[in-house]
């Protein structure tokens, strides 16, 4: 009976009005994380309202926003959040696309469409896409039982990688296989479940782009970020990608844009790349406002938050442009003083409100700087507190 009150009370508590007296407008994320949180953050100035769906009581998100506790695929919880909604976006692209769909056949809009976590959810059809768009990815081979693993590792040969086609993230539910007969360990670990092996990529380099493309079919593109991973975990981000040519950035664009208007996209998508002798692949897709794109906050005139806001609401995008160069590191498992961090010149802490776990991000920090040399001191710097862990 409590809990049905808290949900009577999140529903029905007041919205404010916007400049002028007009109602604010209201926006429902499904996902109540820190992605969540910083897109009511960046929408809070512009007026807007927001309202959040999250299994968690105590979901990030909560403290910006109307908070209805629920599954995401509970359908009278996903009523409830979308109720009266302008518009309906979500913040992880583990959302059920069941769920998108039925709220969108409540009338209420989308953005991005359903159709985008189709895509983005399953790996196998997600490399089918891009493969069909003639935008390169690694090699892959859908494994659906034990012959199939065998019949893979002999035509992609090791090293090579089996993850679970559904689900997974941060380097979890996937297996490296060095060697042929590592194929038992990692059917042991990953088997029963649809599966795909995908070719080792030597790469250079790990990049993203970030674009977004607004109801009119607008689109703009940050410049690449350039990202390090430990342990299947986005540790730094450095935008713009140190080096990057002319010739990569417009690769990367049109990677991002030949995406965006295959699935009719609206909103912030994001693309993580392999730079492998001056060629991009694609490796995943995030539907979604992405963790190496946060350095927008501060780096860039238009954030990717307020940018996935303006095109979901069909107001004109915002300036990509940066503002000097930027670092982005995240801090993982525990969080550093904030007078540390404050006392670093260019550096911008931001906490989740989340408890430190060991593996869990819980706040990160950028760094703006006019140039590189003053940006890698200030990374140096910010890589020596507590909870900041920067590989080299």
């Amino acid at each position: 009976m409590v809990a049905h009150r808290a949900l009577w009370a999140c529903q029905h508590a007041a919205v404010p009005d916007a400049p002028g007296g007009r109602p604010a407008p209201l926006v429902a994320v499904l996902g109540g994380g820190q992605l969540g949180r910083m897109l009511a953050l960046a929408g809070i100035p512009l007026g807007l309202d927001f309202r959040f769906l999250d299994p968690a009581p105590d979901a990030a998100a909560g403290a910006v926003g109307r908070l209805v506790t629920g599954a995401l695929d509970d359908e009278t919880a996903l009523a409830r959040v979308t109720d009266g909604a302008d518009v309906v976006t979500y913040e992880w692209e583990g959302v059920p696309a069941a769920g998108a769909r039925f709220v969108a056949a409540r009338g209420a809009p989308v953005l991005p469409p359903p159709v985008a976590l189709d895509a983005a959810q399953d790996r196998l059809r997600e490399k089918q896409l891009c493969r069909r768009l003639g935008i390169g990815t690694p090699e892959f081979v859908a494994v659906d039982d034990r012959a199939d693993l065998e019949r893979a590792v002999k035509e992609l040969g090791t090293p090579s990688v089996l993850k679970t086609r559904r689900g997974g993230y941060d380097g979890k539910d996937q297996a490296v296989l060095h060697e042929p007969h590592d194929a038992e360990r990692a059917w042991s670990e990953l088997g029963g479940v649809p599966l795909i092996l995908e070719a080792h990529v030597p790469f250079d380099r790990e990049l993203s782009v970030l674009a977004v493309r607004g109801r009119d079919g607008a689109t703009a593109c940050w410049p690449l970020v350039e990202n390090h991973h430990a342990g299947g975990i986005l540790r730094r981000s450095l935008a713009p990608a140190p080096g990057v040519t002319t010739r990569t950035q417009r690769a990367g664009e049109h990677v991002a844009g030949r995406l965006l208007d295959e699935l009719a996209y609206v909103g912030v998508l994001a693309v993580e790349l392999f730079e492998v002798g001056g060629e991009l692949l694609v490796n995943e897709l995030a539907p979604r406002v992405h963790n190496s794109g946060h350095w927008t906050i501060e780096g860039a005139v238009t954030s990717q938050f307020e940018s996935h806001l303006r095109a979901i609401l069909g107001w004109p995008l915002g300036s990509t442009a940066t503002l000097g160069v930027s670092a982005m590191v995240n801090c993982i498992g525990a969080l550093p003083d904030p007078a540390d961090v404050l006392s670093i010149p260019g550096a911008h802490f931001h906490r989740y409100g989340k408890a430190p776990l060991p593996g869990r991000k819980v706040g990160h920090v950028t760094i703006t700087a006019a140039d590189a040399g003053e940006l890698g001191a200030g990374v140096a710097r910010v890589a020596g507190l507590p909870g900041v862990d920067v590989p080299a």
